[in-house]
């Protein structure tokens, strides 16, 4: 099926502008959605003092980061209700309504008092919140990678659904920046009374720019052409009875990129403060670095898994992250410094760029564009709530237990290993070929 000739005007100027906005569109409002559950894993020993006061610091970080993890308990929900209007009603309509409810869940957080001014009616706040932008995020992924795929040009798919990744590098970069500025500025009871809430606050201000963004661009013609022709009556269902191994392929490579993301870009400035006792302003700058890593190498990744194929850089990103994890950590616990986590992120983003750039297009070519957003929504977002929401609590919990700060270390190494086991599904066209049958 051309793209081309359910586009309107025809020629490739137009065409070629029309695919631009789509990569605008899809990177200012997926950023919008990190950029919050960016905010939040960078300032959660802060908001544990604001809204889980319990006495005692190791349990007010456990709830903080356990409500960081409520949101993903959401996301399945969120990814099968808004992955199937997605598929039903349009991409454009699912991924506009997505970013308006995240933009309410970060103003909730932003403005909620806390738990002194209100009592208990400030972490439920909070929780409903983290509930709300996670429902959300559960229906952006799927969505998104809809959206550029079908309206990238066959040559190109993979880099453009590396947008997605690049633009959760530059969610990471630009919420560890205004972290960084924020921390770096105020003295410790302005951080602790009202700072911290400044970067939510900001981040509601993208919001109706994301939406204006994304409510003006024209639906994909690929979506266009199909809901004339071949639009299913329940995605869900269709992906249960028809694509279950399909699924489980992707969801066990969406895995390892979870895991990753999380321990590597969102979990290590808690672990450079808690663990490896440095300023939290280490812990942010270190996270800027992976940021700009992100965002600059998975555009250059997907255009070389364009030419090479998807399934040399998952696997050798796996492996790399299986070998060099545990070094790694013990490189830097056992000498803690801001130069060793600016040389730890920026390692780690390479990889996880490698790994995550060809992923999505090598999970969408498993289903048919009918189902395409349920299916992807579906794996990646019960992978996400599985390992990678609460594998900040898991972790923070495995350190206090066992007292060996080298506990992210095994829990991404054993990620590797399950992810490697689903980059096999995709050896070659021939065996995807045989998966979708």
């Amino acid at each position: 099926m051309s793209n081309d000739s359910t586009r309107k005007p025809h020629d490739e100027k137009s065409l070629a502008l029309y695919r631009r906005r789509a990569i605008v569109a899809t990177v200012i409002g997926n950023g919008f959605e990190w950029f919050d559950w960016t905010v939040y894993s960078f300032f959660a020993v802060t908001i544990a003092k604001q809204f889980f006061p319990t006495g005692n610091e190791l349990t007010s970080l456990l709830l903080s980061v356990a409500t960081f993890g409520v949101g993903f308990v959401m996301r399945p929900v969120g990814g099968i209700v808004l992955g199937v209007l997605s598929d039903r009603v349009g991409r454009k309509f699912a991924l506009s309504l997505t970013i308006v409810l995240m933009a309410v869940g970060t103003g909730l957080v932003g403005i909620t008092p806390s738990y002194e001014k209100i009592g208990l009616a400030a972490p439920l706040i909070v929780v409903l919140a983290r509930l709300l932008q996670g429902f959300s995020a559960g229906g952006e992924m799927g969505g998104a990678t809809a959206f550029l795929t079908e309206y990238a040009p066959k040559e190109s798919r993979t880099y453009y659904s590396s947008w997605i990744q690049a633009s959760i590098g530059l969610a990471v970069l630009v919420g560890t920046g205004i972290g960084t500025l924020v921390t770096s500025t105020l003295d410790s009871a302005a951080l602790n009374a009202w700072g911290w809430r400044v970067p939510f606050l900001l981040g509601v201000l993208i919001g109706p720019v994301g939406y204006f963004i994304r409510s003006r661009i024209d639906e994909t013609p690929v979506y266009s052409a199909m809901r004339e022709s071949e639009k299913t009556d329940s995605p869900l269902k269709e992906i249960i009875r028809t694509y279950p191994r399909q699924t489980f392929a992707s969801f066990s490579m969406v895995i390892l990129w979870t895991v990753s993301s999380y321990v590597f870009l969102y979990y290590m400035p808690t672990y450079s403060v808690r663990s490896l006792h440095l300023p939290q302003s280490a812990g942010l700058i270190s996270g800027m670095l992976g940021g700009t890593v992100l965002l600059v190498a998975s555009p250059i990744i997907g255009k070389l898994a364009d030419k090479y194929g998807q399934r040399p850089f998952l696997t050798a990103a796996a492996i790399a992250m299986l070998i060099f994890a545990y070094p790694m950590f013990a490189w830097v616990v056992n000498a803690p410094s801001l130069g060793a986590l600016l040389v730890f992120q920026a390692f780690f983003g390479f990889l996880i760029a490698m790994y995550s750039s060809p992923i999505l297009t090598a999970m969408a070519d498993l289903f048919p564009a009918r189902v395409l957003s349920t299916g992807l929504s579906v794996a990646y977002n019960f992978a996400v709530m599985l390992f990678g929401g609460f594998g900040p609590f898991f972790i923070t919990w495995l350190i206090a237990r066992t007292g060996s700060n080298m506990a992210p270390a095994f829990y991404v190494m054993c990620a590797c290993l399950v992810s490697l086991a689903g980059t096999w599904c995709l050896a070659d066209k021939r065996n995807r070929l045989a998966i979708a049958n």
